[in-house]
């Protein structure tokens, strides 16, 4: 049975989860490359064409944690997966069951849709992170490494 706690994001929920990606990006020491709007957010999650897509987790009517995420597809597999942007629980939440609840979340998206995977990121450093994602039974896939263009290297790329 799914965790009330937790349900798929809605329009009047963007103000929170862009104060928890923020919130996300300052844990991973990063506040500086984070510029999101809720805007933007608004657009990628409930535009005309949405290609992001998000749960949130919420105690006593206020957004604590979120979940986005966004298709993948694996040719190998020959279906779609997930792959988890952010997942992000406030500090004073933590140890409550909402990570999980929002993980679990998604590995249900994925049974219900024929998914057959659920991959994200996360930091080398982020040892809480790694327990928590290791105790749920996830590996890590130490043969890839992840490459990345961005800003001046990108446009050089694309011209």
């Amino acid at each position: 049975m799914p965790d009330p706690r937790v349900r798929r994001a809605e329009e009047s929920d963007v103000d929170a989860i862009v104060a928890l990606v923020y919130d996300l990006a300052e844990y991973e020491r990063a506040r500086h490359e984070c510029h999101i709007t809720a805007e933007q957010l608004r657009s990628a999650l409930f535009g005309p064409s949405p290609a992001l897509f998000g749960h949130v987790a919420e105690v006593d009517g206020r957004v604590v944690g979120c979940a986005l995420w966004f298709l993948s597809y694996s040719t190998w597999r020959g279906t779609h997966g997930i792959y988890l942007e952010d997942l992000f629980v406030h500090p004073d939440q933590r140890g409550s069951g909402l990570g999980k609840a929002l993980l679990t979340a998604l590995a249900e998206e994925c049974v219900r849709q024929g998914y057959q995977r659920l991959e994200w990121s996360v930091l080398d450093w982020n040892e809480p992170a790694i327990g928590f994602y290791r105790a749920l039974g996830a590996l890590p896939q130490d043969e890839w490494t992840v490459y990345r263009l961005t800003d001046d290297a990108l446009k050089a790329a694309g011209t």
